[in-house]
């Protein structure tokens, strides 16, 4: 927020900028409990490539994934998105209803549509049934790309994508009305849209992930 007052014109200071926060009760809340899609090994484990090395000198060098479910009036949403961790930025995405495995194949194929067929990339994601079936795994060697694993019951392993479910659902689900799962599901699509395009973030230096990407690739 003291980001974008300044990128405004408006000189102030990030301790003020909280306390006023605080004051408009314009904070954070409780984030809701993550699906889990752990079952056991029902496939292949994939070693830790990544150990919490999140750090990406390019676009398109590591990738992480993982499911979070949405539960409102009486149903249930499921969103399975691929995020850069260059940037950030959300790659590619799927909603369903339900968590099947042609939510994971279709993802994989809307990011693989924005890389070169052959990239030094590390597919990173829990050890969920998803991930360790035979065709995600078969789609990921079939490009070439290296495929990691966290370890089990570790979500630190994995926080990048925690970090970003826990922003969208205290910015977005736990802020707002909806008037129905069809409306949740379209300001869900919005909000995606924001965070890659819009919301800035100080470690990108002011800019959205998408501007960061942008201008990094112009720089080199």
């Amino acid at each position: 927020m003291t980001v974008e007052l300044h990128k405004r014109g408006f000189q102030t200071n990030h301790k003020l900028v909280m306390k006023i926060m605080k004051q408009e009760l314009l904070t954070c809340r409780v984030r809701m409990k993550k699906y889990r899609s752990y079952k056991g090994e029902v496939g292949k484990i994939a070693p830790n490539l990544i150990n919490r090395d999140f750090h990406a000198d390019r676009p398109s060098q590591k990738w992480t994934t993982d499911i979070t479910e949405f539960s409102l009036f009486g149903q249930k949403l499921y969103l399975s998105p691929v995020l850069d961790m260059f940037n950030g930025e959300i790659i590619s995405y799927t909603i369903y209803d339900s968590p099947v495995l042609k939510q994971v194949t279709d993802m994989l194929e809307l990011a693989f549509a924005k890389i070169p067929e052959e990239c030094d990339l590390i597919f990173h994601s829990d050890q969920g049934w998803q991930y360790q079936h035979r065709a995600i795994q078969k789609m990921l060697a079939e490009r070439g790309i290296r495929q990691s694993m966290s370890r089990k019951g570790n979500c630190l392993d994995n926080s990048v994508m925690e970090n970003f479910f826990g922003l969208l659902k205290s910015e977005l689900l736990y802020l707002q009305d909806f008037e129905s799962m069809e409306d949740f599901k379209n300001k869900l699509i919005d909000y995606i849209y924001y965070y890659n395009n819009q919301r800035i973030k100080c470690k990108l230096k002011g800019m959205s992930p998408v501007e960061y990407r942008t201008h990094s690739q112009v720089a080199a």
